[in-house]
């Protein structure tokens, strides 16, 4: 399938791209992290699912966000949604403070067995290294 409407969807999101060539979707947020910014980010990836028609791994990077305020139950909710996933894909997260690490490994952690293989990161190169793909592409713009 094309990535041109995918292209679109990306558009009315900030800090996402879509990297055809490593079959690679990125995410950098930056300010808040919330219950909110999460859910609209499930919708584009879940959207991203059904342009590509076929599996994508993710990586995102929580190292410029300002604040994490997220409610641990909808961590949980978030995980056991996304366990219902049909395809095996690769989650990187990429974090540099205790917070961001420790978010990341609890949504690791309910992610154990699951077809999303999320593994998380305090080492950009590291990430790459696991995803295959060159680690310039994990780099914010």
């Amino acid at each position: 399938m094309s990535s041109k409407p995918l292209a679109s969807v990306l558009e009315l999101f900030d800090h996402t791209r879509f990297h055809p060539g490593c079959k690679l979707f990125t995410w950098h947020p930056t300010g808040e992290l919330d219950d909110t910014l999460v859910d609209e980010i499930m919708g584009v990836i879940e959207t991203d699912e059904l342009f590509q028609g076929r599996p994508f791994n993710r990586y995102t990077d929580f190292s410029q966000l300002t604040s994490i305020r997220l409610k641990i139950g909808h961590i949980f909710d978030v995980a056991q949604h996304r366990r219902e996933a049909c395809q095996p894909v690769k989650s990187a997260f990429f974090a540099h403070t205790v917070v961001g690490l420790g978010i990341a490994r609890l949504y690791e952690h309910l992610m154990k067995g699951a077809l999303i293989q999320v593994r998380t990161f305090h080492e950009r190169s590291a990430a790459a290294k696991w995803l295959d793909v060159p680690v310039d592409t994990l780099l914010p713009e």
